[in-house]
């Protein structure tokens, strides 16, 4: 479990597949700008690594990623937040290297973001997932970059109106995740998946990603700034500071 001085973010690398685990358990890793900071900078590293060819997005602890870290964003504000977490969506689909992330327990919120990034996700039977920003006076407005364009526009409305709790059978049938099996076989099934991509040629992943991800990018380049300053207003407004206070008071208190 990591500490106040260990690192939040750690990564291996061995035969061609770089693995990034989140490890701040002791806020349900969630995108605090340390975490972000640590996890951009291993983006970085292994994009520029010429002996890895996929990169494998995964966490440790009771959950994949908590969404925006509130203590931060109630006491210092969230525009630099949106634009980091805008910018670090945007580095994980532009990569050049298939990223792949290992999904072993609930995600929320701001941490769906970094699903919808991603190229193939894998999750477990036990995940749980959730839209939760309406229910605390804000909008998924940084997120919907990436995970508008894997739901239908049904599945969308719902989830991001209501901020209810689903499964992943159905985050499955929303096109949210690629693939869901038994908590035991993630590992294998994570195994599989990087084990067909290493089957591929370098220039037809690289390619091939590019051709998959080009709206997404430009769409990112062309509405990001308006939605990190949608995002930034949202957060700074009254309504969401007494809905953020009110959460974390019941957090303490739990």
């Amino acid at each position: 479990m990591s500490t106040t001085d260990s690192p939040l973010v750690r990564c291996t690398t061995a035969d061609g597949v770089a693995t990034i685990t989140l490890d701040s358990q002791r806020n349900r890793n969630a995108l605090s700008r340390r975490l972000v900071g640590e996890l951009t900078a291993y983006l970085d590293q292994v994009e520029s690594d010429d002996d890895v060819r996929v990169v494998v997005l995964a966490a440790e602890g009771k959950a994949f990623c908590a969404g925006a870290d509130m203590s931060e964003a109630a006491s210092q504000g969230m525009e630099e937040g949106a634009r980091t977490l805008i910018a670090l969506q945007r580095k994980i689909v532009a990569s050049s290297k298939p990223v792949v992330v290992r999904l072993h327990a609930p995600v929320r919120a701001g941490g769906l973001g970094l699903v919808g990034a991603a190229d193939i996700v894998i999750a477990a039977d036990t995940v749980t997932f959730a839209f939760t920003e309406a229910r605390l006076a804000l909008a998924p407005a940084a997120i919907s970059l990436t995970t508008l364009p894997r739901l239908t526009s049904r599945a969308a409305a719902r989830t991001f109106l209501t901020g209810e709790t689903f499964d992943a059978t159905a985050a499955a049938d929303m096109g949210l995740v690629s693939q869901v099996v038994p908590a035991d076989r993630l590992d294998a099934a994570v195994d599989e998946v990087v084990g067909e991509l290493g089957k591929s040629a370098l220039q037809g992943l690289q390619q091939t990603k590019k051709l998959l991800n080009r709206e997404i990018v430009a769409d990112i380049d062309a509405r990001g700034d308006d939605l990190a300053a949608l995002s930034a207003s949202l957060f700074g407004s009254d309504a969401a500071k007494e809905a953020m206070t009110a959460f974390l008071n019941r957090k303490k208190k739990a």
